[in-house]
């Protein structure tokens, strides 16, 4: 194993192996220190990130932080990579190549280009030794533009998630929250529910309901029913009008077998979901969700630090090309991410890292109720991952999510960034909102008194 050291005036500091040196250089995390390998201090970690500044960047084809013969994961990432697109950074350290992404020759192309090309370890390597505005800058440049009904990720835009959870299913309730949203011009990424129940025939029934109201109003959209893949696997063969394949996914074998998932099941289950021939304009019919802490929590982490396995799972989303991957960053819990300022900051390294590797990436920006953390701490990351070019958020009634017990953004948080940055929703859908009068011709909310006739049968219908 190579031994990794730096100097700190009379002190040196001695890391073994790539894994011990990435784990000490993460900037402080309640996860890492849970699973013993976080630095002892604030010395230790800036050694390790010096350390690691002086990293060829080549050294990550060569040093596996979890080993080749028994994860499908690393045997994923090392088996795909591209010699040829790493190319024009292959010469550089980690140092360096952080000077290079800041600089004006990595623009969108380039990046874009050179995704293929860096394995997860490396853009976490990176994103170590950045400050809060290099993740911003860095995300901002990436763009990553992928379509179903609609076009989700182009410049200028920032879609949202339409979330109408319900803690029994009920159909009113879903349907109510679903109007809600509309006429705060929220769903262009997707209508999403979280299901209460993960039986076939409950997801098949909100299923259908989503596809009657998409399809009866021709909202430019997709509907995602976010069960087990198993479950919607199942719902395909009794002919459900599913859209997009959702799925949890984490950055090792071990801890996607506690999801009840592996690389063949979801490859499976994109050939499923292509073959029901239901996209408009492209072939993204894939929804992934991810989050720091999942392989620790599952004991599936093999000494790996939560944000490294994390990027880690980017690799595996980026193999079977989604319309959205969604880090739901403070959903874990502080045993993982302690406070506001660690979830603030493990959100721009989720957005940055996924970009890097050519990914949709949005955020749940969100915590739970027994985190160090409130909405001000939310208002800040949302305001900063608008800023970062994030390519979509959340949007929940009242910020409150009765299902899952949990804070995240609110349909008013998404009109927010989008007039403070001046921001629109995907193209298409955007188009629908003028079309029915939902937004002004400034791309404001213009009902107030009233809802659309549709709608209002709409709801009638369902209740």
């Amino acid at each position: 194993m190579p031994v990794y050291r730096h100097t700190i005036g009379t002190t040196s500091y001695r890391f073994n192996g790539l894994t011990d040196l990435l784990a000490k250089a993460s900037p402080a995390r309640s996860g890492d220190q849970l699973a013993g390998i976080a630095a002892v201090d604030a010395a230790e970690r800036v050694a390790a990130q010096m350390a690691l500044a002086e990293l060829p960047l080549t050294t990550f084809l060569n040093e596996t932080v979890v080993p080749y013969a028994s994860d499908d994961v690393t045997r994923l990432i090392i088996d795909t990579h591209q010699p040829a697109a790493l190319a024009p950074v292959a010469h550089l350290t980690v140092g360096d190549f952080r000077n290079w992404l800041l600089g004006d020759t990595a623009d969108a192309a380039a990046l874009a280009a050179l995704a293929p090309g860096l394995t997860p370890e490396m853009a976490a390597a990176v994103s170590k030794l950045m400050r809060i505005q290099d993740l911003i800058l860095v995300g901002h440049k990436c763009r990553v533009v992928t379509a179903f009904r609609n076009t989700i990720g182009l410049a200028g835009r920032m879609a949202t998630r339409l979330q109408p959870n319900h803690p029994t299913d009920d159909p009113t309730g879903v349907a109510a929250s679903i109007l809600d949203g509309l006429l705060y011009g929220s769903g262009d990424a997707v209508i999403g529910i979280n299901p209460a129940s993960d039986s076939t025939a409950a997801v098949i029934t909100l299923l259908r309901m989503l596809d009657d109201i998409i399809q009866s109003y021709r909202i430019p959209t997709q509907s995602c029913v976010l069960a087990h893949v198993t479950t919607q696997l199942e719902a395909i063969t009794q002919g459900a009008p599913i859209d997009l394949v959702f799925q949890s996914i984490a950055g090792t074998q071990a801890a996607n077998a506690g999801f009840g998932v592996t690389l063949d099941l979801l490859g499976e289950a994109r050939d499923a979901a292509l073959s029901l021939k239901r996209a408009t304009l492209g072939d993204n019919v894939m929804y992934f969700e991810t989050g720091q802490g999942s392989a620790l929590s599952a004991n599936a982490h093999y000494g790996v630090d939560q944000q490294t396995l994390e990027a880690r799972a980017y690799a595996v989303a980026r193999h079977f090309k989604p319309l959205l991957v969604n880090t739901v960053v403070g959903f874990i819990g502080p045993e993982y991410l302690y406070n506001g300022k660690q979830i603030i900051r493990a959100g721009l390294e989720d957005h940055c890292c996924g970009k890097l590797l050519g990914l949709p990436m949005g955020c749940d920006v969100c915590y739970t109720n027994h985190a160090e953390a409130d909405q001000d701490d939310m208002d800040v990351l949302l305001t900063l991952l608008g800023a970062a070019g994030c390519n979509y958020i959340m949007g929940i009634p009242g910020s409150d999510d009765i299902m899952l017990n949990y804070q995240t953004t609110s349909f008013h948080d998404a009109l927010y960034i989008r007039q403070v940055l001046g921001l629109r929703p995907a193209p298409e859908f955007e188009a629908w909102l003028h079309q029915l009068g939902i937004f002004d011709g400034n791309n404001r909310a213009a009902v107030t008194s009233a809802l659309p006739e549709p709608f209002v049968r709409t709801l009638a219908q369902l209740t």
